[in-house]
Formats: C-alpha cells, structure tokens, sequence
C-alpha cells in the first residue's frame, strides 16, 4: 500500500503537464507574435505606416493596371514595342511636379548632382529602357495571365540579387520559395499550347516567355541597385530623395526610348496606329496616356517602398501582384485558365507565402 501511494503523485503531474503544455505554447507564440507586431509599429511614426501603406498601394493597383493596359494595346490593334515602352517612362514629370512642394513644405534643398551620382542615374534610367522593351515584347505575344505569372520570377531576382549586392539575407524558407516560384514557372512552359492566342507562332511563344523572363531578372537588378544607391550614395534621410531618384532615373529612361522610337520612326508610327485602333484615336490617346500614368505611379511605389523598408517587401509586393493581375486578366480578356496554370498560381502564392514567413522570421531572430 506504501509502494502504490508513492506512485500516485508522480503519475498526475505527468498527465497534467501533457494536456496543459500545448495550449501554453499556443498562447505564448500567439503572445510573441502579437507583441512583436506592436514594437514593430511603436518602432516608427504613424506618417511611415502612412506612407508605406500608400505605397504598397500603388504596387498593388497601378503595376496590374498598367500590365492589362499593355494587352488592351495589343489586342485592340497596337503593335509597336518602342511605344509601349516609351509609355510607360513618359509620364516622368508627374513625379517632378509632386517633388516641387515637398521641396517648399519640407524646406529641403535639392541633392547635389555629382557626377557618380549622375552616372548611376544614368545606368538606372538604361537598364529602365531595356527593361521596359523587354516586357513589351512579352505581352506582345503572351496573354496577360501568363505574362504575369513568369513575372513571378522577380521575386527570385530580387532575393539574389539583394543578397550579393545589398547583403540582405537568404534563409532556408527564402530558397525554398525559390525553387516553388521557379517549379511554377516551369508548369507554364509545360502548359504552352492551352493559351496561346490565335495566330501565334511557337517561336513568337518562346520568344515571349524568354523576354519575360530576363525582364524579371533585370527588373530584379534594378531593385537591388536602386536600394545600393539610396544606402550608399543617397543615404535614407528624407522623402524627397525618393522623388528625386524616380524623376531622373525616368527622366533618363525617357531619353533613351525616345531615341529609339526616333531610329525607329515610331513617331509617325503613333499617328497611323491611332487611326486604325479598333476603338478609334481617343481610345488609343486613353490607352497611351493611362499606361504612362499607372506605370510611373507603381514604379513610384516601388521606389517608396524601397526607401521606407528594403528591397525584400518591395520584391514581395511586386511579387503579390502577380495573382492580382492573372486573375484581372481572366475576368477582363478572358484569358484561358487551364488546371496547370491554375496550379502554377497556387504554387506562386504559395512560394510568396514561403518568402514571406521566413523573412519574417529572419527579422525576429535578428
């Protein structure tokens, strides 16, 4: 009877303890992860949540307009890749007209143009020109679904390239949002033939799906440089900065496309493109003005993002927008949406949310 009373009181506490420490764990993470959230807030002013948020905004609503907007060009009888381009850069002094009362409410002073930072105004504003062209091409020959579900590979870029030039970190959940994002770029290649549009031949296809592609990658360079100017040239030390970048680096951008549409003669091109446009000139003017207006307020956007946070949340914002626009696509042109490209969306999100989490974590550990 001794021997049975002295085993009764180590059998309870066991039982106990078994039922109770999971919804302690629960609770504590769940407590973590709240208080994390509200350091994280207290940490800045509300007018930087204010202005990430409008931001984030402008990624999430102009980028997919602007990319819907390009397919609307195409599929209403646009052809020209030069003008596309040269759309989506001359909306410019949108952006040098908001810099003139930050100048007068912030009573700040225009950054000095030295020549280094003239250099890399330039090579930004370059790489913004190729950049763009190469895009044009693709949604030349990809509905805007697809095109904007290999655009998903951004976020790869913008992870490598962060990573060698910025320094920004790649954890285990990072590289594994890598290789889900790039399975579902393969299930695309594997699902060519379902959403070709008429007419379209498999080297125009191929050619397409290349040009998107080296697009993100550049697209990719282009975050991560801009970051490494604002850090090491630039410094993060106010709001204009950021106006500042965007209006010279489209501003060069601008230069460079036009002297390609001069070479290309595109000029005139837009004046016989309007004439047959299937809506008639003032829906190709509508079409033209809205792509320079939502293109410059996205790439705005991304900018601010860039200088609010880091090239990481700027990749995943630029990444997010993706499903946006596939499924803006699907409803608007009817694009085809077959069960692989179905699947390559869920496997995308599911890549983003992977990207998502783990840097998280990476910040908390850090």
């Amino acid at each position: 009877m001794e021997r049975e009373s002295e085993q009764l009181p180590q059998t309870q506490p066991t039982d106990t303890f078994e039922v109770k420490e999971p919804r302690n764990h629960v609770f504590s993470k769940v407590s973590e992860i709240a208080r994390s959230t509200v350091e994280t807030y207290r940490s800045k002013p509300a007018s930087h949540w204010l202005l990430l948020a409008l931001f984030g905004g402008f990624m999430l609503t102009a980028f997919p307009a602007s990319s819907l907007l390009s397919r609307l060009y195409y599929n209403n009888g646009g052809q020209s890749k030069w003008i596309l381009s040269w759309a989506a850069v001359a909306g410019w002094p949108l952006t040098a007209i908001l810099l003139i009362p930050t100048y007068i409410f912030t009573k700040s002073r225009p950054t000095p143009l030295s020549l280094k930072l003239a250099a890399w105004y330039i090579l930004l504003g370059f790489l913004s020109a190729v950049d763009n062209l190469m895009y044009a091409w693709a949604y030349a020959y990809l509905p805007a679904s697809t095109a904007s579900l290999l655009a998903a590979s951004s976020l790869i870029f913008s992870a490598l390239f962060g990573y060698l030039l910025v320094k920004n970190k790649i954890n285990l959940s990072s590289v594994n949002a890598i290789v889900i994002i790039t399975t579902g770029v393969v299930i695309i290649a594997l699902d060519s033939k379902s959403d070709r549009y008429p007419g379209i031949t498999n080297k125009q296809y191929i050619l397409g799906f290349v040009w998107d592609i080296l697009g993100s990658a550049l697209h990719g360079l282009i975050f991560a440089l801009s970051e490494l100017v604002f850090i090491k040239i630039l410094g993060r030390r106010s709001f204009h900065v950021v106006l500042e970048q965007q209006v010279m680096v489209s501003f060069a951008a601008f230069i460079f496309t036009s002297i390609g549409m001069l070479i290309n003669d595109d000029f005139t091109g837009m004046k016989v493109e309007a004439r047959s446009f299937k809506h008639g000139e003032v829906a190709y003017a509508l079409v033209i003005a809205w792509s320079a207006v939502t293109f410059q307020l996205g790439v705005l956007g991304g900018t601010g993002v860039l200088f609010l946070a880091s090239t990481v949340l700027a990749g995943v914002l630029n990444a997010v927008r993706v499903p946006i626009t596939a499924i803006a696509a699907v409803i608007w042109f009817h694009d085809p949406m077959s069960g692989f490209k179905i699947l390559s969306l869920v496997v995308t999100v599911w890549g983003f949310g992977s990207y998502i989490v783990g840097h998280s974590s990476s910040n908390k550990v850090s």
